[in-house]
């Protein structure tokens, strides 16, 4: 049957803007807007504001735009996948993964050093994967290639690229020293391009500072006294002394004469890290020069304390005291200071961030010429040390884990909110990823380079190896990957029938919903089952819970393993009965090609993506939900866009609502309404007051709510709903992105309006011949419901007088607008 009809959209008077922002994947200016002639008002190819031509300028003649508002469309997708370059993006997961994990923490009141602490863990835990890297890169080039394979006849003789390496020639680099020293090259140049990525990306990213505003009308509960800052307060909910000073306490709510409190996502640093970023990356810069100088440096040290050598051992017992002495010191400067958003800080550490990769630099040079130098009888045989430093790096991260669960379960416990991921536990469970992508990323390109160094051997395995392999612990990490995924197998199809017997209880109720006398199965199974589905990321916590301490506890084990008996799986279970060889061997072998498909794969996408503009749309994607949070965990990972779009759009509408003193909505879709929302926080009293929100297919409560509730939790959510003007949220039961907000509606007026019909008919009308589609998270403009809501949010503005554009007074902070409507915001 044909839908009900819709009540009438209010008519409202005055001057309007309609400034659409959407999501995930991006879109052009010609789809969002309807119209294929498109004019850029303002902002540049990597994000920028467009209207319809036609619309230039319409801010001088509003009487032509009686029956709706002026539409103009932000897009920032260029910002995510424009360029080709970006799909490298890919081999920076594991550093994306741990960024999130900082912002995870619960929501808290008080407690600034547990707060502290939690941001102190997770930047060393992305600390250790810059090291893990690093090692890995150590362990290919340096123990594999210079070590092992030129040392051993069989191997450097079927290569000639090897030849100048090579025992057999008897040249200057026959020395294994010098062989380390050449072979130094290639990790120096891993990190040295990691720090130009960062800094590249930073300057083309996040470089930009955004305007402030004066906002003498507004509370802001985090001013700066003394103009320093740590990560102790960043993103508390308002949860300071100075809240309760203010006279609100925001975990009972605030009353409605209450100061507006500013939350995190609105104080002036937030979105501009600048100094954080650089003192993270001078360090982190450090840290992998030291590793590669630790791995050149202290093979030669050892070897001139354990054998007749012409260089003395004083030498490499300097060389090591300085070397742990920079190593504490880039410890100190990880761990001594967080973000500050307190104020836009552009001040930089200069001192630190010049001399620290410095001089971890010149003492990578100190190794290189120390390990170069002559010792006619050094032989390398065997491997390089490397099993210790991998041991370590897995126990550390560990033990790294749980301190941070225990922790997070502390600040949980003190202000237990519902419906957070995990009870708290989100954040501990995505860095227990971020170091498990990490060891596969590793252990697969060392696995799949000894596999190839090798020829027909099998490293590790002993007879018929020309190579003695990479380190045993990395064959025991890829020999439980397996193991994990028979262990996520029951879930997962326990998952999947669940879903079914949903789909199927809720045919009667889709029936008796749309009223439909003469009902189809195949159209009901249809609309059930894209529903059952949608509500599976609902479930999405309990797998990664479930993923993350299953891959705690065979760390562990491998980690056992290695340690105890010193050999591979294959070999370590030898005489233990036929079937569990088999077992061990099965599973080595296996993980070991998971492993190494994994980054093979990753290496795919990458090369895809850089020649299809399609395939890097799809790899954006992720990087639009992964790389909306500012780096303050790691600085090598992809950059944060929303330090360049949360500017934009708060820009923009202080400078439209400053020069026409009208009323403006700001609609925003998917991960776009998580801009908005960001936006209108970061806007003054004074343009919030004429600035209407409109949320479509948010994934603002369902993913950021529960996965960053010191944000977007309900105290946040409740604060924006009673700070800004009005709020409208639509949402689907058939999309599994967005969903309701669930704020109180005894804080003011009702948000949520749904679930909307999906489809708007159930079979074939007169208005309506052909069958509806099921749109789940895409085009809910196209739903009637949207018009009206948007009229209506209008209409609660209140009408106002329409004004020339740039004829009168400005708004406290707003920015001047031509005539052809161009903003200097």
């Amino acid at each position: 049957m044909p839908p009900a009809p819709q009540a009438e959209a209010p008519h409202s008077s005055g001057v309007a803007l309609e400034l659409l922002v959407h999501g995930v994947g991006g879109t052009t200016p010609q789809e969002m807007l309807g119209d294929p002639r498109t004019t850029r008002i303002t902002g540049d190819d990597t994000a920028a504001v467009h209207r319809r031509t036609e619309d230039v300028g319409a801010e001088q003649h509003p009487e032509r735009h009686r029956d709706g508002p002026i539409a103009e469309a932000y897009c920032w997708s260029n910002l995510t996948s424009g360029n080709g370059s970006r799909a490298l993006w890919l081999l920076l997961l594991p550093f994306m993964v741990v960024n999130l994990a900082h912002w995870m923490r619960p929501a808290t009141r008080g407690s600034a050093r547990t707060v502290r602490l939690h941001g102190v863990l997770v930047r060393l835990v992305a600390l250790s994967l810059t090291v893990l890297l690093t090692a890995a890169a150590c362990e290919v080039a340096l123990d594999l290639v210079a070590w092992q394979c030129a040392g051993m006849p069989e191997c450097s003789g079927q290569r000639s690229w090897l030849g100048f390496l090579s025992t057999q020639q008897d040249g200057w680099f026959a020395q294994p020293g010098r062989r380390l020293a050449v072979a130094a090259l290639v990790p120096t140049a891993v990190v040295g391009l990691l720090w130009y990525l960062s800094n590249r990306t930073w300057s083309a990213y996040e470089s930009q500072r955004p305007l402030t505003w004066d906002q003498p009308d507004s509370t802001d509960t985090d001013d700066d006294t003394d103009g320093t800052d740590t990560d102790g307060m960043d993103g508390t909910d308002n949860t300071t002394d100075d809240d309760r000073t203010a006279g609100t306490d925001p975990a009972l709510g605030a009353p409605p004469d209450a100061p507006v409190v500013r939350p995190a996502l609105g104080r002036p640093g937030f979105w501009y890290g600048r100094r954080l970023v650089a003192r993270l990356r001078a360090a982190h810069t450090a840290a992998g020069f030291l590793t590669v100088a630790a791995a050149v440096g202290g093979a030669a040290a050892r070897h001139d304390r354990a054998a007749d050598s012409p260089v003395p051992a004083v030498a490499g017992v300097l060389f090591e005291t300085v070397l742990t002495l920079c190593a504490l010191v880039v410890v100190a400067v990880i761990c001594h200071r967080g973000r500050s958003e307190r104020r836009l800080d552009n001040r930089l550490d200069r001192a630190l961030t010049t001399f620290l990769p410095g001089t971890a630099l010149a003492l990578l040079v100190w190794a290189v010429v120390y390990a170069a130098w002559s010792r006619p009888a050094w032989v390398s045989s065997g491997a390089l040390p490397g099993e210790a430093v991998f041991r370590t790096l897995a126990l550390g991260q560990g033990l790294l884990v749980v301190v941070l669960a225990v922790v997070a379960l502390s600040l949980y416990r003190r202000a237990p909110e519902p419906r957070t991921t995990l009870h708290g536990l989100g954040g501990p469970a995505v860095a227990m990823l971020a170091c498990a992508l990490g060891g596969v990323m590793t252990g697969g390109v060392a696995q799949r380079v000894a596999d190839w160094l090798d020829g027909p051997g099998t490293p590790g395995m002993g007879a018929g190896a020309d190579i003695e392999g990479p380190p045993v612990l990395l064959s025991w990490q890829a020999s439980v990957i397996p193991v994990l995924l028979l262990l996520l197998l029951p879930p997962l199809v326990w998952l999947a029938v669940r879903t079914a017997r949903h789909a199927r209880r809720l045919g009667p109720a889709i029936e008796a919903e749309y009223e439909e006398k003469h009902p189809e199965p195949g159209r009901t199974r249809h609309i059930a089952r894209t529903r059952a589905t949608a509500a599976l990321t609902d479930s999405a916590p309990g797998i990664l819970g479930l993923l993350s301490a299953a891959t705690l506890l065979l760390g562990a084990g491998a980690v056992t393993g290695s340690w105890l008996t010193g050999e591979v799986p294959g070999l370590a279970m030898d005489g233990t009965g036929p079937f569990l060889e088999s077992a061990a061997e099965t599973a080595q072998s296996t993980g070991s090609w998971m492993t190494g498909f994994g980054v093979i794969l990753l290496v795919t996408l990458g090369r895809r993506a850089y020649r299809d503009v399609s395939a890097r749309r799809t790899i954006g994607i992720l990087w639009d939900v992964g790389t909306f949070w500012p780096r303050a965990a790691h600085p090598f990972a992809p950059p944060c866009y929303a330090e360049r779009a949360v500017p934009d759009l708060s820009s923009r509408m202080c400078a439209w609502t400053g020069s026409t003193r009208g009323r403006l909505v700001i609609s925003g879709h998917s991960q776009g309404s998580v801009l908005a929302a960001a936006a209108v926080w970061q806007l003054p009293d004074s343009a919030r007051r004429r600035v209407a929100l409109l949320t479509y297919g948010s994934p603002i409560e369902r993913l950021y709510g529960r996965w960053f509730p010191a944000y977007f939790g309900r105290v946040p959510l409740e604060g924006l709903q009673r700070s800004v003007h009005c709020w409208r949220n639509l949402w689907r039961a058939t999309d599994p992105i967005g969903g309701p907000v669930r704020i109180d509606e005894g804080q003011g007026h009702e948000v949520d309006r749904g679930p909307l019909k999906d489809p708007l008919v159930y079979g074939r009308t007169t208005e309506h011949p052909l069958p509806e589609p099921i749109l789940g998270h895409s085009d809910y403009q196209a739903d009637p419901v949207f018009a009206v809501e948007r009229a209506a949010l209008l209409e609660r503005l209140g009408p106002v007088v329409p004004q020339q554009a740039g004829a009168g007074a400005q708004d406290r902070g707003g920015a001047a607008q031509g005539s052809a409507g161009r903003s200097s915001g």
